[in-house]
């Protein structure tokens, strides 16, 4: 039912090429890719993956791929049958800018009783430690639902 899966944050750095290599690997029939509302993107080329977020996932064993960051558009969004947000305000954000997504677009925290997952961007370690245990815990409860 949900073979393509888009996984949006802020600026595709952090938070959903996270959640996207993680449910890739899970996942491996699916298609998942990610995208950012305000993607970290400069001279027409997107940012790899924030060093920060990257470093935490390698220290528990992940080994993602490079990245670049792209910005959400219609098309990205009509392509998918499941997007996963990380807060309420990028649902939002998206059942305002493509109306015909709310439907099929979740928090990538909901089946942690919708719980927002922040942005760990230019923050504390611990910050980031945290934000990936909980992208972890969110990948791993939606892979038994899909």
């Amino acid at each position: 039912m949900f073979d393509k899966i888009l996984v949006v944050c802020l600026g595709n750095i952090c938070r959903s090429p996270t959640a996207h290599f993680m449910l890739q690997q899970a996942l491996p029939e699916k298609s998942v890719s990610s995208a950012g509302i305000t993607a970290m993107v400069r001279d027409g080329v997107g940012w790899d993956m924030d060093a920060k977020a990257r470093s935490i996932a390698e220290q528990h064993g992940h080994s993602f791929p490079k990245h670049e960051a792209r910005q959400l558009t219609r098309e990205i969004v009509a392509a998918n049958d499941l997007i996963l947000v990380m807060d309420q305000e990028q649902r939002h954000y998206i059942g305002q800018r493509y109306p015909e997504a709310l439907a099929k677009t979740m928090l990538l925290g909901h089946w942690l009783g919708g719980k927002d997952i922040p942005d760990p961007y230019r923050r504390s370690d611990e910050v980031y430690q945290h934000v990936y245990e909980l992208i972890e815990k969110s990948c791993n409860e939606w892979k038994t639902k899909l």
